[in-house]
């Protein structure tokens, strides 16, 4: 019993010790949707006693009294570049590889001011603190690991998705082509050979931007870090990061794959346990909803006013028509698509809270990630207008589920639109499926404030974990796939190979003089 006690005590003193800690967060890229990701696990770390600092490009939704916010916005410029870009994304169809190769041109933005972040004096005022851990939110920004090797800290990578191909990387995980379907590939679990074909594709072509986005990364890292003498390089920080935070939950959602022990799942991170109070009109209006209410978001990146008119149109003639209150995200007020009773148009809008009350029926989404694992918690049947990156297979996912439908946006009409929307909202196997879902999604033996928590300080206690790394990192690709090895015997073997035959061929010819000679011998034998 005595030693029971003491285990216990020991216990809780390397967890108060823990508690209280100074943690950098760096999450400088410029999505919004991305940043409520990153608060939520910076929140449950201030709710737990420790003191964080955030240093973000953009004033977050999610905050807490014991986070001090640094906020460095993007220049008005790069501002123009990125609206006018995500605006073009929005009237055109979209992939994960026209993304990738616009991130590598007309939105390269995205990574430049990342970069500048670092030279503004607000953020230097950050080396003057001692810290205990950095958290990176991760967008392409990897070069950011130098603020780390100066700070002199373990790092932590969040991420806003399931584990992809870098992420993989930074901690050794193994990326099974064969049967795991990256994110540009929709596919069921097992795939057919052509699938599989084009996964591999996919892959190839993914790591072959992900190459030239590298030097990118590298030459911001030489021109802000690159001159101090006794820092780590880029490679060497790329492997001690002790921990990736990935907001997925692949026991519900898939793809069935293996995880490293360095990489911990926190799917659903930013959905409250307990809903907060709405605001009081958006309270009265879903009070006010006794055949359920429709929520409509086309996320945080592209504004409303940046879809066709036309679409707009079309969507609003559909939902001012309809025997539902609608609450819909539209940010200029001053310029909505209609006056309709039912609609109730609100610049921003706490989503999961709305997503959780009662009478919420139908989630109108652009499937980003976000918003279908908040109403997937809340078992709130979709119907998904995706436009572009991970969207599109967000929203095939989903269909294919049997949470809701899919439709393109761009080829929507009156009747395509109301049709979905009457088939989710009447027939009750939507919900039914969502609702086993959301039940399956929660069971887990930690809540993911929990897992943020405990993993958080774990790598606090032992000031980082190289020890839960994968060999993989350290390993060359030569190493990796055993080519060195391969080649040795194969060497060895062809060595073999050659000798045996030159032995033969030394024996053959032996046999074949002796052959020869007898003969002779012979007739001189008969002459005598």
């Amino acid at each position: 019993m005595l030693a029971v006690r003491s285990i216990f005590l020991l216990l809780a003193t390397l967890a108060v010790c823990a508690r209280g800690a100074n943690i950098l967060g760096l999450f400088s890229s410029h999505s919004p949707s991305h940043l409520i990701v990153h608060m939520s696990v910076v929140k449950a770390l201030a709710e737990a006693g420790h003191n964080v600092t955030v240093v973000s490009m953009q004033k977050p939704k999610v905050m807490h009294k014991n986070i001090h916010l640094i906020v460095v916005p993007v220049k008005e410029e790069q501002e123009r570049v990125l609206e006018a870009q995500l605006a073009t994304m929005a009237g055109q169809k979209n992939s994960i590889v026209s993304t990738l190769n616009r991130l590598m041109n007309d939105m390269n933005v995205m990574i430049d001011a990342q970069a500048d972040l670092l030279s503004d004096p607000r953020f230097q005022r950050i080396y003057e603190t001692k810290f205990d851990l950095m958290i990176l939110g991760y967008f392409i920004n990897d070069f950011q690991l130098g603020v780390a090797a100066k700070l002199q800290v373990p790092v932590i990578i969040d991420w806003m998705n399931a584990p992809i191909p870098i992420i993989d990387v930074f901690t050794g995980n193994p990326t099974e082509v064969s049967y795991v379907p990256n994110m540009a590939t929709f596919a069921e679990q097992p795939m057919s050979l052509l699938k599989r074909a084009e996964n591999l594709a996919k892959y190839l072509f993914i790591t072959y931007m992900s190459h030239k986005l590298d030097s990118r990364v590298t030459r911001h890292f030489n021109n802000n870090f690159g001159g101090e003498k006794g820092l780590r390089s880029l490679e060497e920080m790329r492997k001690n990061i002790s921990l990736a935070f990935v907001n997925s939950h692949l026991i519900s959602e898939g793809p069935i794959r293996p995880l490293v022990p360095a990489i911990v799942e926190i799917g659903g991170i930013q959905v409250k346990d307990t809903a907060d109070p709405l605001p009081k009109d958006i309270d009265q209006f879903l009070q006010q909803s006794p055949e359920g209410a429709i929520l409509l978001s086309l996320g945080s990146n592209i504004k409303s006013t940046a879809v066709k008119p036309e679409l707009i149109q079309i969507i609003y003639k559909v939902l001012s028509e309809i025997n539902r209150n609608v609450i819909w995200k539209w940010e200029d007020l001053e310029k909505t698509p209609g006056n309709a009773t039912n609609i109730l148009y609100k610049n921003w809008l706490p989503q999961d809270d709305i997503l959780a009350h009662p009478n919420t029926k139908l989630f109108i989404t652009h499937a980003g990630k976000g918003g279908i694992t908040e109403a997937q918690y809340h078992g709130v049947p979709m119907v998904a207008l995706p436009i572009f990156g991970d969207q599109l297979g967000n929203a095939v996912q989903m269909e294919r589920s049997g949470y809701g439908l899919a439709l393109d946006l761009l080829s929507i009409t009156e009747e395509s639109f109301r049709t979905a929307l009457n088939e989710v909202l009447e027939n009750d196997k939507y919900r039914q499926t969502i609702s086993k879902f959301s039940s399956m999604y929660r069971d887990r033996p930690m809540t993911a404030r929990e897992t943020v928590v405990y993993w958080t300080d774990y790598v606090l206690r032992h000031r980082g974990a190289p020890h839960l790394q994968s060999p993989v990192v350290h390993m060359s690709f030569i190493e990796l796939f055993n080519l060195d090895l391969y080649a040795l015997l194969i060497s060895v073997l062809v060595i073999i190979v050659v000798l045996i035959r030159l032995t033969v061929r030394f024996a053959w010819k032996k046999l074949l003089g002796k052959a020869k000679s007898s003969p002779k011998t012979s007739k001189k034998q008969k002459k005598l």
